[in-house]
């Protein structure tokens, strides 16, 4: 018996989050589907099976893990052939029999922030100043559920960079807590907008003054990956290959849909000047 880590990448749109849910499509459904058919995995219960993260409703993914003990070796495309085109494996790799998934040694995380169609230029400048607050070990509770029984988590970096009418903001840190992320970009957000100041910033993180923060959407929100100590994972070009072909031809559903409703934008705007 060996036990095997898979990358899993996928589109998180179509989906109702990655754990399993009944009767609803989801990411470890369908990943767990696959590898029962294509007997990777025999009997679920006694495969020691875990996951690195229970990403949300509408949240991507281009590394997040899972482990498991096997018989039989996978074969990375096998699998994928067995999967839908919004999932695929990456890369697979053999760990210790004893190896942890839920307790990474870092995990990355990149929200994508866009600028909506009549807003001002953001204050990036001053957004960096409210993210490297956010970096060491703080106590988060206003930024998941008040009811949360251990708050504190360390923030290891927290990098924004302007792109076009955009930022990315990559995060990186051994554990969140539920909507953590999410919440931090809203309070980023408020920074760039002048809606916030540094010290409203702070207050944040302070738990003794509650905070109601509304989490961003989660469809602009991706794991990038999930780092652990010794171990690296052997990465599949075919399977990077296929699963960009399967985004490409999202991204294109996406423009056609956007192209269609500009148009309809135009004519109502055309009908106002009559």
């Amino acid at each position: 018996m060996i036990r095997v880590a898979l990358k899993v990448a996928y589109l998180g749109t179509d989906f109702y989050g990655f754990q399993r849910q009944p009767n609803l499509r989801t990411v470890e459904g369908e990943l767990i589907s696959a590898l029962e058919e294509s007997g990777v995995i025999t009997n679920l219960g006694q495969s020691n099976y875990s996951i690195a993260g229970r990403t949300d409703r509408g949240v991507h993914a281009l590394g997040n893990v899972v482990s498991f003990h096997t018989d039989k070796e996978p074969i990375i495309n096998q699998i994928n052939d067995l999967l839908p085109l919004d999932i695929r494996i990456l890369g697979s790799t053999k760990v210790p029999l004893g190896f942890k998934t839920r307790y990474a040694h870092k995990r990355h995380y990149r929200y994508v922030l866009c600028r909506e169609p009549g807003d001002n230029e953001w204050n990036t400048n001053k957004m960096q100043e409210a993210a490297h607050l956010m970096e060491g070990t703080h106590n988060f509770l206003n930024f998941s559920r008040r009811s949360e029984r251990n708050p504190l988590r360390t923030v290891d970096s927290v990098m924004i960079t302007p792109k076009d009418n955009m930022c990315l903001v990559d995060v990186e840190g051994a554990s969140f807590l539920w909507n953590m992320v999410r919440k931090i970009m809203t309070v980023l957000l408020s920074v760039g907008k002048g809606e916030l100041e540094l010290e409203d910033v702070q207050r944040c993180l302070d738990p003794q003054y509650p905070a109601a923060i509304t989490p961003m959407p989660p469809e602009s929100l991706i794991l990038m990956d999930v780092f652990y100590q010794g171990v690296k994972f052997k990465e599949d070009d075919y399977a990077r290959t296929r699963f960009i072909k399967s985004l490409g031809k999202e991204c294109f559903e996406h423009q056609k849909m956007v192209a269609a409703t500009k148009e309809m934008i135009g004519v109502l705007r055309e009908s106002e000047a009559v």
